[in-house]
């Protein structure tokens, strides 16, 4: 076994349906990892995939923005017969308008998913583990705006600078317990989030003239820091906010 072999793993992932999630959970079952893929739509595309990589995928379906969701994703999982010793919380949803014409509803609406769920899954997943005895990692999927303000974004902006603190918070409390917690920044990924970017020549140019890298990324581009993160090589690796992002942050 090397330090990247998810052998005997077990691995929650959150928004497993598509995009970044999807990615990792593929990334992780070939890495060795059994997938529980925790999503509102259906999963069967992820589940194929997975199960074609060797391993095991079971599916939990869940609207993580309605109250008491999160807590019940263990339930679920471990009434499936998981016993998941990785979080992957990459699950979240943006709503775009100016913050003078930001709405109540689309704050609430961000924030109950991006970042109250996520806080009540870590909780959740930590004390089973604690619980047991066993030493697990918590993934979160930060953003480039955990670091930035950004623009026309409020809520999100407000949710991932949060989770870049609960991130730390959690990794301080729970280090000495057995368990990791750290996360990931992405930058400008092709997924559905930054559809209306993509669609807006303009800004879609000057988002591409940033990027050292001169590419925006793929999903598969953050499946080596998942890996990482979920691996006993970052067994030392506490409350960690690790940017992918072709090096925007450091133009």
């Amino acid at each position: 076994m090397t330090a990247f072999d998810l052998s005997g793993r077990c691995a929650i992932i959150t928004g497993a349906n598509t995009g970044i999630g999807q990615a990792i959970a593929v990334g992780l079952a070939r890495a060795g990892a059994d997938i529980v893929a925790v999503g509102r739509s259906s999963m069967a595309e992820t589940e194929g995939v997975v199960r074609s990589a060797g391993r095991d995928c079971l599916t939990v379906h869940a609207d993580l923005s309605a109250g008491g969701a999160a807590a019940e994703v263990m339930e679920k999982s471990v009434a499936l017969g998981a016993r998941p010793d990785i979080l992957v919380n990459n699950a979240g949803i943006i709503r775009r308008a100016d913050a003078l014409d930001f709405t109540e509803a689309d704050w609430d609406d961000v924030l109950d998913t991006n970042l109250k769920s996520v806080f009540f899954l870590c909780q959740s997943f930590a004390r089973s583990a604690i619980a047991e005895g066993r030493k697990a990692k918590i993934v979160n999927i930060a953003s480039l705006l955990s670091f930035q303000g950004g623009i026309r974004v409020s809520s999100y902006t407000a949710a991932k600078s949060g989770l870049a603190g609960l991130t730390r918070l959690m990794a301080n409390e729970w280090a000495a317990k057995g368990i990791n917690v750290n996360a990931i920044a992405p930058g400008y990924v092709e997924t559905n989030n930054t559809e209306a970017l993509r669609a807006d020549p303009e800004r879609s140019a000057e988002l591409l003239k940033r990027i050292p890298a001169g590419r925006w990324a793929k999903p598969d581009d953050m499946v080596g820091a998942a890996i990482f993160l979920a691996a006993s090589a970052s067994d030392y690796v506490h409350g960690t906010i690790l940017p992918v992002d072709g090096g925007w942050l450091a133009r």
